[in-house]
């Protein structure tokens, strides 16, 4: 069932960019299985981090140079000892194990969606 109806102005609140992926390393500390990720948004957000529980289809080493979707806006959230600063977007498999979500062409980073 889909979420309560928002206006277009609520859509256009949340900021959705492209980054690319620069650095991956396992995070132990996580409650549950998780990569800690480094993302470069371009020179007007610049590098971020993020973590993602995302250990089922994906290894660090296979994430360095990935483009991925993130909101960039929400305010920064402790995870374990890593401070959140953006929120990788994926979607759930069968299983409800997370995808990311990625653009299918190679775009530029920092691209706001729309």
């Amino acid at each position: 069932m889909p979420s309560d109806t928002i206006s277009f102005d609520d859509f256009l609140k949340v900021d959705i960019r492209v980054g690319r992926i620069v650095e991956a390393a396992p995070f132990p500390e996580a409650r549950k299985p998780a990569i800690k990720l480094m993302i470069d948004f371009g020179p007007e957000i610049g590098l971020k981090k993020s973590s993602a529980q995302i250990t089922r289809h994906y290894s660090p080493e296979e994430l360095i140079g990935r483009l991925v979707l993130a909101v960039v806006n929400f305010p920064p959230r402790q995870i374990g000892p890593v401070m959140s600063e953006v929120l990788t977007l994926g979607a759930p498999d069968k299983d409800g194990e997370v995808v990311l979500l990625t653009p299918d062409k190679d775009v530029p980073i920092g691209g706001r969606m729309y």
